[in-house]
C-alpha cells in the first residue's frame, strides 16, 4: 500500500503561499500527487499553481483499470499539457494575470510504479536504502550553465540567478514535459517538493529525516517543513511524501539513523 502525507507553509517572508499541493487516491489502485510553485506575483502565482493542480487532478480523476505504463505516461503528459493551455489562456484574458506561470512536479502511480512529469525546478527525490536519489533535473538557467561546464556545482548553488527558469507551465503556448518512470519499492519513500525545501535544506539532512526508522510519515513531513523554516523560510515550502509499505511486513529503510 502507498501511505501519503503533504504539508505546505507560506514561510517567514512571503505574504501569500503561491504553492499548491494535492494527493489523491483514485479508483483502481492509482495514486496521484502534484506540487506546483506559482510565479508572477500576488494573485497571479497563486492562481497559476491552483489552476495547474485543479486541471491535472480533474483530467486524471477517472482512469481505466490496469492501464499500461505507456498509457499512464501519456495520461500524465496530456493532463500537464492541458494545464499549460488553461493557464496560458487565463493569463491572456486577464491583464492582472499577465505572464503568470508555475512549476509542476507530478506523479501518477498504478500500485507502486508509474511516471513522474515535471516542468521547472520543483523536484522529486527517492529515498532508498541509505541514499537520496534525485529524479528530476531543474529547468533553470544556471543548471544549463552547469551542464555545459560554464560554472561549477559550487557556483550553481550560490549563483544570484539560481531561480531563473528556462521552462515553466503556462508562460508559453507550447511547452515540453519531462517524463520519467518511477517505482517505489517496499520501504522506499518518494518526495515531491517546491524549492522552498530543496534550496535551503541539504540533501543529506532530507535523507536523515525521511530515512529515519523511528518517525511516522506525518512527522517526517513536519520535520522537513521545520528545517526549511529554521533555515530562514525565505520562500513558500511544500512537501509531499509517498511511502510504499508492505502490509504486515514492517519494512524499514536501512542505512539511516534518526
Amino acid at each position: 500500500m502507498i501511505n501519503t502525507v503533504h504539508v505546505s507553509h507560506v514561510g517567514r517572508v512571503r505574504q501569500v503561499n503561491e504553492d499548491s499541493v494535492l494527493i489523491r487516491h483514485l479508483e483502481h489502485g492509482y495514486t496521484l500527487g502534484i506540487v506546483a510553485d506559482g510565479m508572477g506575483g500576488h494573485l497571479a502565482g497563486d492562481t497559476a499553481s491552483k489552476l495547474a493542480v485543479q486541471t491535472v487532478a480533474e483530467d486524471l480523476s477517472s482512469l481505466e483499470p490496469d492501464m499500461s505504463m505507456d498509457g499512464i505516461r501519456a495520461a500524465l503528459s496530456d493532463a500537464i499539457l492541458h494545464a499549460n493551455e488553461v493557464i496560458y489562456q487565463e493569463a491572456s484574458a486577464d491583464e492582472r494575470l499577465h505572464n503568470m506561470g508555475t512549476t509542476i512536479v507530478a506523479v501518477l502511480l498504478r500500485g507502486h510504479e508509474g511516471y513522474i512529469g515535471h516542468i521547472g525546478d520543483s523536484r522529486a527525490y527517492k529515498i532508498s536504502t541509505g541514499q537520496v536519489i534525485r529524479l528530476t533535473d531543474d529547468h533553470t538557467l544556471v543548471n544549463e550553465l552547469f551542464k555545459s561546464g560554464q560554472i561549477t556545482e559550487e557556483e550553481l548553488e550560490s549563483h544570484p540567478r539560481k531561480n531563473v527558469l528556462i521552462r515553466a507551465l503556462g508562460t508559453d503556448i507550447d511547452v515540453s514535459v519531462e517524463l520519467s518512470p518511477v517505482a517505489i519499492e517496499a520501504g522506499e519513500v518518494l518526495l515531491l517538493c517546491s524549492d522552498g525545501l530543496s534550496n535551503p535544506v541539504r540533501r543529506d539532512r532530507i535523507g536523515q529525516i525521511v530515512g529515519s526508522l523511528e518517525l511516522p510519515l506525518e512527522e517526517k513531513a513536519d520535520r522537513l517543513l521545520q528545517l526549511a523554516l529554521l533555515a530562514g523560510g525565505d520562500d513558500n515550502i511544500t512537501v509531499a511524501l509517498f511511502e510504499h509499505q508492505e502490509e504486515g511486513a514492517g519494512q524499514r529503510i536501512k542505512g539511516w539513523n534518526s
